[in-house]
């Protein structure tokens, strides 16, 4: 099995969300390939839809490889095991965490500007992503919204290797994953249309969001 696109995955995974009866839920996504897919679940949904901007901690000369991941709000998440065999030095990890913070920085200006940003206290949220690789951004997110007082975090996903799959149960609520393939060399491998998400994109999908939560005579 293998997903159109994002769009595709995002209306699989409002199926599978509908059918575990959450209520309304704030959708949460990361940026950029998740908020393509939220965007065809809160379509489906009529859910609210908002950003999560964490980002991976990079492997010494193999970006692609995480060994954990930080958020705007300084929740940091570090796979222990990973960090030591890769043996990272307190020097490069503290300029990666400077470095990803500052990404941070620049994507929620684009994509927010001044929007506040939600109140989730009390809410259920849902976190998605178009896939997993080790998970550890999917896990500083939750974690961060645990911080926002979230009354219940569930995290839908496309697709992620049951490892990973399985230390993202340890921390969220509820899992949707549709797709858990035991060997998952790259996320794109579920999809047959997984070209690269730019930031008008995800722009263009928040303000369609936002301009239909905002509309007269819907609620907000």
């Amino acid at each position: 099995m293998r997903f159109r696109d994002r769009r595709d995955a995002g209306e699989q995974l409002a199926r599978q969300l509908r059918a575990l009866g959450l209520g309304p839920s704030t959708v949460l996504a990361i940026p950029r390939g998740g908020v393509v897919v939220a965007d065809a679940i809160v379509r489906n949904l009529g859910w609210p839809l908002d950003v999560v901007i964490p980002r991976k901690l990079r492997a010494p000369n193999n970006p692609e490889l995480a060994f954990g991941a930080v958020t705007g709000e300084g929740v940091i998440y570090l796979d222990r095991r990973l960090t030591r065999t890769l043996r990272i030095a307190d020097e490069y990890l503290r300029e990666e965490i400077t470095a990803q913070i500052a990404e941070i920085a620049r994507r929620r200006l684009a994509y927010r500007g001044s929007r506040p940003e939600p109140d989730l206290r009390n809410r259920s949220a849902v976190l998605v992503d178009d896939g997993l690789a080790t998970g550890a951004t999917a896990i500083a997110a939750v974690r961060m919204l645990r911080h926002a007082l979230a009354r219940e975090v569930a995290v839908a996903i496309p697709v992620g290797p049951p490892e990973a799959v399985r230390r993202l149960e340890g921390e969220a609520d509820r899992v949707i994953c549709l797709l858990r393939p035991a060997e998952l060399v790259a996320v794109g491998e579920a999809y047959e249309d997984f070209h690269q998400i730019e930031d008008g994109e995800v722009q263009s999908c928040l303000g369609r969001a936002w301009g239909r939560a905002e509309a007269p005579g819907e609620e907000r």
